[in-house]
C-alpha cells in the first residue's frame, strides 16, 4: 500500500511540474509516469533492499532517464519534457533544509556533513542522468530496431 501511495504521490508532483514547466498537455501524465517510475525504483530500494539514498539516487535517475530517453521516442517530443519534471521527486530538498537549519543554529559540525550528502546525492542524480544519456545513444535503440525490418 505504500508503495502505491508513494508511486501516486511521485506521479502527481511529476504531473504538477509539467503543468508550471508549459509541456503540451498531452505530455502531462506520461512525464508524471517518468517520474513516479524514477522515484519508485529509488524508493523499493532504500525501502526494501535498505540501500544508501545516494545510490539509491543514482539508480533512480539512471532509470529516470531511460524512461525518458524511450517516452521521448514514442511521444516524439524532447528528453528534456520528461527528465526536469522527472527528477522533482528525487531532489533532495528536505535534506538541504535540515542542513541550512542546523547551520542556522550554528550546528556547523552536522551542518557541514548534511551539506555533503545534499551534494553528493544531487551529484548522483546529475551522473544517473548523464549515464543514461549516454547508454541511449550508445544502445540507439530506433536503429537496432530498423536493422531487426531490415529497412536500414
Amino acid at each position: 500500500m505504500t508503495i502505491l501511495f508513494t508511486f501516486l504521490c511521485s506521479c502527481s508532483a511529476s504531473c504538477f511540474f509539467s503543468v508550471i514547466y508549459d509541456a503540451p498537455r498531452k505530455l502531462f501524465l506520461p512525464a508524471g509516469l517518468a517520474g513516479a517510475m524514477g522515484y519508485s525504483v529509488s524508493f523499493i530500494l532504500g525501502e526494501n533492499f535498505h540501500m544508501d539514498g545516494i545510490y539509491t539516487s543514482l539508480l533512480g535517475s539512471l532509470t529516470l532517464g531511460l524512461i525518458a530517453h524511450i517516452m521521448s521516442r514514442v511521444y516524439k517530443a524532447p528528453v528534456v519534457l520528461f527528465m526536469i519534471p522527472g527528477i522533482i521527486p528525487l531532489v533532495p530538498g528536505s535534506i538541504a533544509f535540515r542542513a541550512t537549519q542546523q547551520l542556522v543554529t550554528l550546528n556547523f559540525t552536522d551542518a557541514t556533513n548534511t551539506f555533503i550528502r545534499a551534494i553528493l546525492i544531487a551529484g548522483s542524480i546529475a551522473l544517473g542522468l548523464l549515464l543514461s544519456d549516454q547508454l541511449s545513444k550508445t544502445l540507439n535503440i530506433h536503429k537496432l530496431i530498423l536493422i531487426k525490418r531490415n529497412r536500414l
